[in-house]
C-alpha cells in the first residue's frame, strides 16, 4: 500500500501549527492557571506562608531527583517505542526522545491533552509511520496507562485513609468522576470496536463540503480515500499489536508501569528531602487518585486543578509552609522541566517543517 505524496496538503497540516502569538497565548494560559491553582491552595492554608528549605537542595535530594528524572522520561518514550515495535514499525531512539518532550509541551498547553496526541501523530507521520498506525500506537499507549490508573483508583478510594476521607467530603466530585469514567470508557469502546461510528460524521462532513462547493472534487476524493484508509489501518492496528512480538507487548506494559511509578514517586522523594516520613505506598496511592482526577481536567495540562487537588490530598500530611513548596517542586520536576525542553524541541521541529515545505 503506497503512502500519500509528501506534498499532499492533508499531510502538512496534521496538527495546528503552534508558533508566534498562538504559542505565547497558550503558554500564558497554562502559566496563569497554574498560578491560580497555587494561589487557591495558598489562601486555604491555616498559616499562609511559604518557607524555602535548604534540605530540598541537599545532595541526597538532588541525587534522587536526578536519578528519577531520566527514568521518568525514558520510560515515557519507551512505552510508545515498544508499542510501535509491536505494530511492526521502528523509530530511532533519538527521534523518540524528541517526541517525548514535544508531547509534554504540546499536551500541557492544549485542553484535555488532545493536542499532545495529534502532535505525536504529526511527528510520527514525518518519520515514516502511517497516520492510522500512529493513531493506533498513541491510543494503545494511552489505554495502557488508563487501565493501570482506572483499575487502581476504585480500590484506593476504598482503602487509603486520605483518599477515603476526601471522597466522603466531596461526594459531588466522585459523582462527576463516575460520569467522566463512563464517558471515557464509552469513547474508547467505540474507538476500539466501532471506529466507523467516529469516521461516519467526518465522511458526512466531507460530503457536505463538496456539495457546498467548498472543496474540489479531486480534493474531496483524496481526503475521503485517506480517511477510509487510515480508519482501516487504525482498526487493523489493534489486531496487529496483539500479533506482534510478545517481548515488545510485555515491554510496553512494563514501561507503562515504570513510567507511572516514577511519576507517582516524585512527591514521596520531595517529602523525604524535607524530613517527612510519609509511607511510600500511601503517597503513591494518593498520586494515583490525583492523576485520575487530572485525566478529566478541561484545563491545559490540568493546570490549576492539579495544584488544587494535590493540596487537598496532602494538606493534612504537610505543614502549611511546606505545602506550596512541595507542589511547585513536584510540578517543576514532572512538567516544567519537560515543557522547557519541549518548547525548544517543538520550535525546532516546526522550523524543520517550514524549511521542508519551502
Amino acid at each position: 500500500m503506497t503512502e500519500p505524496n509528501a506534498t499532499d496538503p492533508t499531510t502538512k497540516q496534521a496538527v495546528p501549527v503552534f508558533k508566534g502569538k498562538r504559542l505565547l497565548v497558550l503558554t500564558l494560559v497554562f502559566v496563569g492557571l497554574s498560578g491560580a491553582g497555587l494561589f487557591a491552595v495558598y489562601t486555604q492554608l491555616s498559616d499562609p506562608s511559604v518557607e524555602f528549605e535548604g534540605e530540598i537542595l541537599s545532595i541526597p535530594a538532588v541525587v534522587m531527583g536526578l536519578a528519577l528524572l531520566p527514568v521518568y522520561f525514558a520510560a515515557d518514550g519507551l512505552r510508545l517505542w515498544f508499542t510501535l515495535r509491536a505494530l511492526g514499525h521502528r523509530v530511532g531512539l533519538r527521534d523518540m526522545a524528541r517526541l517525548v518532550f514535544l508531547n509534554i509541551f504540546v499536551s500541557n498547553i492544549t485542553p484535555m491533552a488532545t493536542g499532545g496526541g495529534f502532535a505525536q501523530v504529526w511527528f510520527l507521520r514525518r518519520h515514516g509511520v502511517p497516520v492510522g498506525t500512529a493513531f493506533t500506537a498513541t491510543t494503545i499507549r494511552t489505554v495502557l496507562a488508563v487501565l493501570f490508573i482506572f483499575g487502581a483508583t476504585p480500590v484506593l478510594l476504598l482503602t487509603l485513609p486520605g483518599a477515603e476521607q476526601a471522597a466522603k467530603q466531596n461526594g459531588f466530585m466522585m459523582e462527576a468522576l463516575v460520569i467522566c469514567v463512563t464517558l471515557y470508557a464509552g469513547f474508547f469502546l467505540v474507538l476500539l470496536f466501532k471506529p466507523h461510528w467516529l469516521s461516519l460524521p467526518l465522511i458526512r462532513g466531507l460530503n457536505g463540503l463538496r456539495r457546498a462547493h467548498l472543496i474540489s472534487a479531486s480534493r474531496h476524493h483524496r481526503w475521503l480515500t485517506r480517511l477510509v484508509r487510515e480508519t482501516r489501518r487504525f482498526t487493523d492496528g489493534f489486531r496487529q499489536y496483539f500479533r506482534g512480538s510478545p517481548v515488545d507487548i510485555l515491554a510496553s506494559w512494563v514501561m507503562t508501569a515504570v513510567f507511572l511509578l516514577a511519576l507517582f514517586s516524585f512527591p514521596a522523594f520531595i517529602c523525604w528531602a524535607l524530613g517527612y516520613t510519609l509511607d511510600y505506598w500511601l503517597v503513591v496511592g494518593r498520586m494515583v487518585v490525583i492523576t485520575f482526577v487530572m485525566y478529566f481536567s478541561p484545563t491545559p495540562g490540568a493546570s490549576g486543578i492539579a495544584e488544587g487537588v494535590f493540596g487537598h490530598f496532602f494538606s493534612g500530611s504537610l505543614i502549611a509552609s511546606h505545602l506550596v513548596l512541595v507542589i511547585i517542586v513536584w510540578r517543576a520536576l514532572t512538567i516544567y522541566v519537560g515543557m522547557a525542553i519541549g518548547l525548544i524541541v517543538t520550535q525546532h521541529e516546526l522550523a524543520r517543517k517550514t524549511g521542508d515545505s519551502q
